[in-house]
């Protein structure tokens, strides 16, 4: 247990700590009293309790138990110093004395406080702590009083959402537009609750308890009781728009209106309201019952008691809420979609696909940025492209070609027999020198190093427009967001810090 709590870094409630014998007592009565009545106790026993003299002996099993976890820790983290460093430590309980494993702890933290992973580490945990601060929010803003939320759209999104309210213990209505999508949706809310019990992540007294809390209408009126509305529709201005002109009129007064929009204009959407003061963005991450990042988009309309309710709402999700502005994809999609461009740009001059997500994850992130999109699927980018005027000639011509991701078992991968690990496919390299060729560039090879920097730079260059443009208030809230959104690997600190890491002449010189 000591080393699963070290590596993962999640707190023990004091019924827990006291079950593990890392704390002496729990009182629900008056702390004060209760600790004096304790340090009276302590004092009166003549002895100074000190931890090498606890008799706490090793169990059979301790040691096989201790290795398991520790091999699944490393492979989870091959990247993270610490967390081998804690091995080596933890596996010294077995073979030394207790003042060898006091010197190798000591000699192990001292050189990890030294390792510049540690320190980018340090500074992701304090970036995240300064997003709280919103310039031009007051501490002691009003907040309005959440009880009960709605969701509009079933979809993956929209269950995802719904799932973040009922875990959070808020009843939660999801609304769609007719039956078959409704039950379609949740189907898939009970189902994914009955994948984590089947895992074990979750009992079956809070499936029931969650699932209880999840109701289920058709049409926009059973909105009308909901202390906060998340729509969660099709990406597309006029429904939303839609939409919010009839949550105008169906919602009670002092509710809070959100969209979940990705890329869209809030400041549109909330004029189609006659309350764009209770309008914002809410924008979650897929899945959205996972991931940690919700990047809170604030309208020129929004009211302050609104954005400090979002704030409050977003943590009690177990969320990192950050508040962003108005622009076309906000923080992380508008930076995301510099790395998309540089990443066709970089297939058509002679890389292929796993060459380019091979150079990203040799850099630290989880996925590639083509193993990315063969998941997510190929159709949703581009129906946005098409949506713009905008051509991407590779993934157009795979569209095109019906390769959809791994949904369909074919994207910029193959994947036999919907395996979720991609292969390479000589036909998507056969097509790549097809457009090479119709474009008139003469293929090449592109090392891991230049792929990086084309990947990256012209990110951190977006990022200080952004910076630039006030849509963020500070570099760290840049870099909180793709920690925390994008799988950028937070021991690197965040595109941000990276690039003063490099220095920014030099990623100036390299774009």
């Amino acid at each position: 247990p000591a080393f699963r709590m070290m590596a993962d870094g999640v707190p023990a409630s004091a019924a827990q700590a006291l079950a593990l014998g890392i704390v002496d007592d729990v009182t629900a009565d008056d702390l004060l009293a209760a600790a004096r009545a304790k340090a009276l106790e302590l004092a009166g026993s003549g002895t100074r309790r000190q931890a090498r003299d606890l008799d706490r002996q090793l169990q059979p099993g301790d040691r096989e138990a201790f290795e398991q976890a520790a091999a699944e820790a490393l492979k989870r983290n091959p990247d993270l110093p610490n967390i081998a460093a804690l091995a080596e430590v933890v596996r010294a309980t077995f073979t030394e004395t207790f003042e060898a494993g006091l010197a190798l702890e000591r000699a192990r933290f001292i050189a990890l406080v030294a390792d510049d992973r540690s320190k980018a580490l340090r500074y992701a945990f304090f970036a995240e702590r300064e997003t709280a601060r919103v310039p031009g929010l007051a501490k002691d803003t009003a907040r309005r009083q959440i009880h009960r939320a709605a969701v509009i759209g079933a979809g993956t999104m929209g269950a995802g959402i719904a799932m973040c309210f009922a875990n959070a213990g808020i009843p939660v209505t999801v609304i769609e537009t007719g039956d078959e999508l409704l039950a379609r949706g949740l189907d898939r809310i009970a189902g994914t609750y009955a994948a984590s019990v089947k895992r074990g992540s979750l009992s079956a007294e809070d499936e029931a308890r969650r699932l209880s809390l999840v109701a289920g209408q058709v049409g926009l009126e059973a909105a009308a009781d909901a202390d906060v509305v998340v729509e969660a529709a099709f990406e597309d201005m006029d429904l939303k728009r839609q939409i919010f002109g009839t949550l105008d009129r169906v919602a009670k007064p002092g509710a809070i209106l959100a969209t979940n929009t990705s890329y869209l204009d809030v400041d549109q959407i909330a004029a189609s309201t006659g309350r764009p003061g209770d309008v914002l963005g809410l924008h979650f991450f897929s899945p959205a019952n996972v991931m940690r990042l919700l990047e809170v988009v604030r309208g020129k309309a929004t009211a302050p008691d609104v954005l400090a309710t979002a704030l409050d709402l977003g943590k009690r999700l177990g969320k990192v809420p950050v508040v962003v502005g108005v622009c076309r994809g906000f923080v992380g999609n508008r930076m995301l979609a510099r790395r998309t461009r540089e990443a066709e740009r970089l297939l058509i001059e002679g890389a292929l696909p796993h060459e380019v997500d091979a150079a990203l994850t040799g850099f630290g992130f989880r996925m590639g940025p083509f193993a990315v999109s063969d998941l997510a699927g190929l159709d949703i980018a581009w129906r946005n492209r098409k949506s713009l005027g905008q051509t991407a000639p590779v993934a157009d011509a795979l569209c095109e070609a019906g390769r959809l991701g791994q949904k369909a078992g074919r994207g910029y991968y193959l994947y036999p027999e919907g395996a979720r690990g991609g292969v390479r496919d000589p036909e998507v390299e056969a097509l790549l020198q097809q457009v090479s060729a119709r474009l008139g560039v003469t293929r090449r090879p592109i090392p891991a190093e230049e792929i990086v920097e084309r990947l990256v730079y012209p990110m951190v260059n977006e990022g200080a427009r952004i910076l630039e443009e006030g849509i963020a208030a500070r570099p760290g809230d840049i870099d909180v967001i793709w920690i925390n959104g994008y799988g950028w690997p937070a021991w690197r600190g965040g595109p941000m810090r990276y690039a003063d890491q490099v220095g920014l002449k030099t990623v100036a010189a390299r774009l």
